[in-house]
C-alpha cells in the first residue's frame, strides 16, 4: 500500500502497520483476561499482535493495544452494550473518523454511531473477532485496489 500511496496522493504516508506483540503487550493481553468477561479471541490475538495502525486507509483504521484497552477501561469503565447484558463491552479501536470498535463479551463486534462512547448507539458489524479481522483485511485490500476503504 505504501508503495504507490505518495504517487497516488502528493504526500508521503503516514504510519501503516499491524505492530507484533512484545512481552508488554502479552502481560497486558493477560491482564485484559482477568479483569471480566473478555472474549478468547481478543486475548489470544493480543497475544500475537501488538496494534494495528492503518492511518492513510479512508481516514483510517486502529485496533489498540491491549495496554491501552486496559487503560479506557481502568478510566472510563466498560462500554454499555445494551440492557440485556451483565458485562459491558471493551472499545478495542476506532476507525479514524471518530467512531469506536466495541467488542462484547460474547465476541460480537460493534462500531459505535456517533464519536461518545457515553450511551452510544450501536452498530454490529462482525459476529465474532476474525470476522471483523476478515473486514479489516477486506476494507485494506479494496484501498489497495481502488483508493476506496469500504464501510467499516
Amino acid at each position: 500500500m505504501t508503495d504507490e500511496f505518495e504517487r497516488r496522493y502528493g504526500f508521503p504516508p503516514g504510519t501503516n502497520e499491524v505492530r507484533p506483540a512484545n512481552h508488554d503487550d502479552q502481560a497486558a493481553a493477560r491482564m485484559l483476561a482477568q479483569v471480566g468477561p473478555v472474549p478468547a479471541g481478543l486475548v489470544t490475538f493480543y497475544d500475537s499482535v501488538g496494534e494495528v495502525i492503518w492511518a492513510d486507509v479512508g481516514n483510517g483504521y486502529f485496533v489498540e493495544s491491549a495496554g491501552d484497552v486496559l487503560l479506557r477501561l481502568e478510566e472510563y469503565g466498560a462500554v454499555d452494550v445494551g440492557a440485556h447484558q451483565k458485562a459491558g463491552g471493551l472499545a478495542i479501536g476506532s476507525n479514524g473518523g471518530g467512531l469506536f470498535y466495541v467488542v462484547r463479551p460474547d465476541g460480537a463486534v460493534y462500531r459505535t454511531r456517533t464519536a461518545s462512547l457515553d450511551e452510544p448507539e450501536l452498530d454490529r458489524v462482525a459476529d465474532d473477532l476474525w470476522q471483523f479481522l476478515e473486514l479489516l483485511e477486506r476494507s485494506l485490500t479494496r484501498f489497495v485496489a481502488d483508493g476506496e476503504p469500504g464501510f467499516l
